[in-house]
């Protein structure tokens, strides 16, 4: 099975990522959501796998700039929607492999994740 790997390109997170799957051989496939934008198709699916709220990246500069009406009123509802008009609120990558969901970069946890593939 293809690992799909999400994020934006110039993301140093995604950046690491991407480096640990070429340097390992691992076949993948890139979704630039900045470029290629995201559905709400496939953002409730993500929310099916894991909570919305591990999705929204609190620390991005997106997030920051949301107003504390918005940032407040924040539900299931809500973020599906925001997230697909402004992508770079998710937590960056996002890794989907062999039906798991895995968010952010760890060389360790990457390591553990390809170590049957």
């Amino acid at each position: 099975m293809t690992a799909i790997l999400y994020g934006i390109k110039n993301c140093d997170t995604v950046k690491k990522a991407r480096r640990f799957l070429e340097n390992n051989n691992i076949h993948y496939q890139f979704h630039d959501f900045r470029q290629e934008g995201i559905s709400t198709e496939l953002i409730n699916g993500w929310c099916q796998l894991t909570s919305w709220e591990n999705l929204l990246n609190r620390r991005s500069r997106t997030y920051h700039a949301l107003t504390d009406s918005i940032k407040n009123n924040i539900n299931e509802t809500s973020i599906i929607q925001l997230i697909c008009e402004q992508p770079t609120l998710i937590k960056r990558p996002v890794l989907s492999y062999q039906g798991q969901l895995y968010l952010g970069y760890s060389d360790k946890e990457y390591q553990e994740i390809f170590s049957h593939a």
